[in-house]
């Protein structure tokens, strides 16, 4: 029977102490951001340590120091001495010349592909993670001006439940940076799995081409974006955003 009388007191309060209250709600939330911010970090640290061995497996292989060596313009003396094309006059000395600049172009055509197409799509790969947390602060924002507005109509009868739904509209959305940061993990552990690849394939080879696992890695990259953008719904599976009703 009090409880009718007493909800407009208490309501009251909370709208006295509002500040304190987005903050302890903003406090409570922030570790799993934390969280997953160090997962993605230690994801992103993996991948450049295994660029790095790449880079250093790359620089020790033949192709590598035929065609590009320390000053970048590669060397003709090694690719006749591999190649077996030796230079016996003026004329073959021009057309070994013309053979090794194809050769070279070749091998950075077929060394770039690779990368121009990862470049690309870990480019709207990040971009896709900018929307989706830029149009999550500004969410929270919203939802931190209007939060005052909603309390003070909650004291009525027949919008009651409109505090349960702030709330929990306001969890949701903060939500959806940890689980865009599990999605950024899951794709840099994928990225690592590829680069990977790539050692073991220069390695073996001593070059790297481009195979079915590389097709994989890129189809993950698209899912990865398209993944996204299906932030906001993953999210509603965690908390339950209620309906006015």
């Amino acid at each position: 029977d009090f409880y009718p009388l007493l909800r407009p007191f208490a309501i009251s309060v909370v709208l006295i102490v509002y500040p304190a209250i987005v903050g302890l709600l903003n406090g409570v939330l922030q570790p799993t951001v934390d969280g997953t911010d160090a997962l993605v970090n230690n994801t992103n640290q993996a991948v450049e340590t295994v660029l790095q061995q790449e880079q250093t497996v790359i620089q020790q292989g033949a192709e590598w120091q035929m065609f590009i060596g320390p000053d970048g313009s590669g060397s003709l003396d090694r690719w006749e001495e591999l190649s077996g094309n030796a230079d016996s006059g003026v004329f073959s000395g021009i057309s070994n010349r013309v053979k090794f600049e194809m050769a070279k172009a070749s091998y950075n055509l077929k060394n770039s592909i690779k990368v121009w197409l990862s470049e690309i799509l870990q480019t709207l790969f990040e971009a896709a993670a900018l929307c989706i947390n830029t149009v999550r602060v500004f969410y929270l924002i919203v939802l931190a001006i209007f939060g005052p507005l909603v309390f003070g109509l909650a004291v009525y009868p027949g919008f009651q439940q409109l505090i349960g739904a702030w709330l929990a509209r306001y969890i949701h959305i903060f939500l959806w940076l940890p689980v865009a940061n599990i999605f950024g993990s899951i794709i840099g552990q994928i990225q690592q799995l590829m680069i990977q690849n790539d050692i073991n394939q220069l390695q073996a080879n001593g070059q790297t081409f481009f195979g079915p696992a590389d097709a994989a890695y890129l189809v993950f990259l698209i899912m990865g974006i398209v993944g996204y953008f299906t932030v906001p719904s993953v999210t509603s599976h965690i908390i339950q955003v209620p309906t006015a009703g």
